[in-house]
């Protein structure tokens, strides 16, 4: 185990302290690259997008905002509450309570993107193989553009977004923030990677707006490769891992799953949103908590898209789950189940529809450009 506690187990993963420049001007170093990443470096220019351009997406796309929920009512779980339908009263309060909810939804992805963008970076300062850093930078170029999709995203539907919640943001800034490299590649590159292509693949399957179902199918283009970064991590770094530096990497990774589970999408997180229209917060607290149990969480991990089901698997996949801390999952996942389900993960299929999309207008646009360029 290294001194600095990154449990390194392939040079490729090799870390210096986050201020340590003199290292990566070692010149060994630059004869050094490692092959891993090239693939998932080279993709980049078949699911290249500009945000800006309207050509790979136009914000400019209308919806009628008070006639249409963003997203299904069962996403919205305090509208099965009597007390809110009631309260609400009319067809048109509840849509617009239903997409002040997912503006809240939007804005925490938002909020991640922008964690994931910072973290990349921060990847750049430590990780000392060439190919790995390159990687790194790829990745925060596009969480780059995430961010300013989802940005001009909630701009052109709500006008700006809303606080990121205290739990997300904890951790957000607990993952960043940490030296140790696997809590930022497990934390971010597995967990929230995998709770991102979850939700995407979830609202590009349930969204009633055109305009989020291209712009999640585009950021699936990405997110699909930065997953697969998380898993040569896991597949280099796992089998090697001692008794000890596994029992810690697997309780930071159930630390992590935990605080998500039952904090991402608690009632407790919504407080703005029942003041916003009048609710009393602790009333629709107490009545979801009804609502919202085990057993619950239970029946909602069965569909394929759940987003911490998507979670569960990825972990498994990784053989970061062991008979320590298998019970705590299956009470909520069959883990046998999961098992036979092979690693194809949610959201790959939306994502190799978007990148044929993608690669058409780019391929397009560089024919184009060659014949300009043997024109002049």
């Amino acid at each position: 185990m290294a001194a600095d506690g990154n449990i390194t187990k392939d040079l490729i993963y090799d870390a210096v302290a986050p201020d340590d420049f003199e290292s990566m001007l070692e010149l060994d170093r630059y004869n050094a690259r490692s092959t891993a990443f090239d693939k998932i470096i080279s993709a980049t220019h078949d699911h290249f997008w500009d945000p800006l351009d309207a050509k790979y997406i136009d914000f400019s796309e209308p919806l009628d905002m008070e006639k249409t929920m963003i997203l299904p009512e069962k996403f919205h779980g305090p509208l099965q509450l009597d007390y809110v339908r009631d309260h609400l009263k009319t067809e048109a309060n509840i849509v617009r309570f239903a997409n002040a909810s997912s503006l809240r939804t939007f804005s925490s992805i938002l909020h991640g993107e922008q964690g994931a963008l910072n973290l990349s970076a921060s990847l750049c300062h430590v990780l000392k193989d060439q190919g790995a850093q390159e990687y790194a930078a790829n990745q925060t170029r596009e969480e780059a553009r995430h961010v300013t999709a989802f940005a001009r995203y909630i701009k052109a539907r709500w006008g700006r977004p809303v606080e990121c919640g205290p739990i997300l943001k904890d951790l957000l800034v607990e993952i960043i923030s940490a030296p140790e490299v696997y809590k930022k590649i497990i934390g971010m590159q597995m967990l929230v990677e995998g709770l991102a292509m979850g939700a995407f693949a979830t609202i590009f399957n349930e969204t009633n707006d055109p305009l989020a179902k291209k712009l999640t199918q585009l950021v699936m283009t990405d997110e699909a490769f930065h997953h697969k970064f998380g898993k040569i991590w896991a597949d280099r770094t796992i089998p090697k891992l001692t008794p000890a530096e596994h029992e810690i990497i697997e309780m930071w990774a159930a630390h992590c799953f935990q605080t998500l589970l039952f904090n991402l999408v608690a009632p407790t997180q919504n407080l703005g949103l029942y003041e916003e229209f009048g609710l009393d917060p602790n009333r629709v607290i107490e009545e979801m908590g009804k609502l919202i149990n085990d057993e619950t969480r239970r029946e909602d991990m069965k569909e394929a898209t759940n987003i911490f089901r998507v979670l569960v698997k990825t972990l498994l996949n990784a053989g970061i789950i062991t008979d320590r801390t298998k019970a705590f999952y299956s009470m909520y996942v069959d883990i046998d189940e999961l098992k036979g389900e092979g690693d194809k993960m949610v959201g790959d299929d939306i994502a190799e529809e978007g990148i044929k999309y993608l690669q058409q207008i780019n391929f397009k646009d560089r024919a184009l450009s060659k014949v300009l360029i043997a024109a002049e």
